[in-house]
């Protein structure tokens, strides 16, 4: 057990680079078991959720091999499903993925459900319907899903997803890819992961169109080439430094940004009155801002602002002059992050679930932290790094899981943090 111990208030200057797309990196390295060839993927972020995505298809018998720093050479010419590491998968959500790739290939595939950040209900029940509308059965287990091919499409077929998930976007996408007949899926999400995938699909042979938005027509082969691909820069690890500079009003040049998947996202910054530029074509300086006030934050499906950066609007919120209402439509678990805000000396009060108020400005104060996922655990180290006084901040396997070495990269900017055992 790790924890990061952090003395905050110290100023912050210098540049910050994005790494590799973290959810991009999900779906990529499930399409490499679409093709018996070799397959590389390059820019990947080394991080715990993209080394458990590599353990998962080595226990299947997938070939791993390191070829770079960042690049991994796959081969799953010989996959066998039946040999899933399945304790590996009930701890990781992004192995839902998974399903679509090994149903086409082999007819038939059995997962437990899968695990991941605890943000509230995730039931993977749109992704087993859209199965379904393709010929799937769905035979339940214990802890898991059975997924079998009573018949394949031979005609052109649409699928209607109860809802815009990426995942289940993504796994259609997948599964489609091998079914030399159209698939149209409706109500598709489109967000940075589903467009690096689908440019993904295009090279190894899989002709993607978008007619029309949230439709995604899928002709696939029964045959796909292998892959090669270099991960685009992650949108939400840049938004993060955004928004970790702002709060603490430093000097900070964020680079690698995906400008055009944070439009509205940069938009909303300089209407709340944070000072920043887009100084080049992937970069952005933020600057210290003075006077910021913030109305209303509603995380919203793409081209919205992202549900993973609310986490990190909240703590930016504290800061603000007056009322600001966080809404999350999205997930109920993911505001829980501002109940250590509020230890913290935040001034929040929940209207419900999904939304609560948050009062500033407000000066913070250290305290001994605990995170219970991903973004909430990056919400935490910036109201650490703007509070008075040292704040722990333990269960860090979850910060882990999204960013890389954060505690390195945030001292090159001045920040006081450790990485300590616990």
């Amino acid at each position: 057990m790790e924890r990061f111990v952090i003395n905050g208030g110290r100023p912050l200057k210098g540049a910050i680079e994005v790494r590799g797309a973290k959810n991009s990196a999900f779906p990529l390295l499930a399409a490499t078991l679409l093709t018996k060839e070799d397959s590389v993927v390059e820019n990947l972020p080394l991080i715990e959720d993209v080394y458990r995505t590599l353990e998962i298809l080595v226990s299947m018998g997938v070939k791993v091999e390191w070829i770079g720093e960042r690049a991994v050479l796959v081969n799953a010419r010989r996959v066998d499903p039946s040999k899933i590491d399945r304790e590996l998968v009930l701890r990781f959500r992004g192995s839902v993925l998974f399903y679509g790739p090994l149903l086409a290939r082999f007819g038939s595939v059995s997962l437990p459900q899968p695990g991941g950040c605890v943000i509230g209900a995730r039931p993977i029940d749109t992704h087993l319907d859209a199965f379904v509308q393709l010929g799937a059965e769905v035979i339940p287990q214990k802890k898991g899903f059975e997924l079998r091919m009573k018949r394949l499409p031979k005609e052109p077929v649409q699928v209607v997803l109860n809802e815009f998930s990426v995942t289940a976007t993504e796994n259609v996408l997948l599964f489609a890819s091998l079914l030399p007949v159209p698939v149209t899926l409706k109500i598709a999400d489109y967000d940075y992961q589903v467009q690096e995938l689908i440019a993904a699909l295009r090279k190894m042979g899989v002709r993607v169109r978008t007619p029309e938005p949230h439709t995604i027509v899928v002709e696939g082969a029964k045959t796909l080439k292998g892959l090669h691909h270099k991960l685009g820069a992650d949108p939400i690890e840049a938004g993060t430094f955004i928004l970790l500079a702002a709060a603490a009003k430093g000097d900070v040049l964020v680079k690698n940004v995906e400008i055009r998947f944070l439009e509205l996202f940069l938009k909303r910054l300089g209407d709340f009155g944070v000072d920043f530029e887009i100084v080049a074509e992937k970069q952005v300086h933020v600057r210290p801002s003075r006077g910021l006030q913030i109305d209303k934050i509603q995380s919203l499906i793409y081209p919205g602002i992202h549900s993973d950066l609310q986490s990190a609007f909240g703590v930016l919120a504290t800061q603000a002059k007056g009322a600001t209402l966080l809404h999350d439509p999205l997930y109920e678990g993911r505001l829980k992050y501002l109940e250590e805000l509020n230890r913290m000396g935040a001034e929040i009060y929940f209207a419900d679930p999904h939304r609560a108020i948050i009062n500033g400005p407000r000066k913070l104060y250290g305290t001994d932290l605990g995170t219970f996922d991903l973004r909430g655990g990056a919400a935490l180290i910036i109201a650490a790094l703007i509070a008075q006084g040292k704040s722990t901040i333990s269960n860090i396997y979850q910060i882990d899981r999204g960013y890389e070495r954060i505690e390195e990269r945030l001292q090159k900017l001045g920040a006081d943090i450790q990485r300590v055992n616990a």
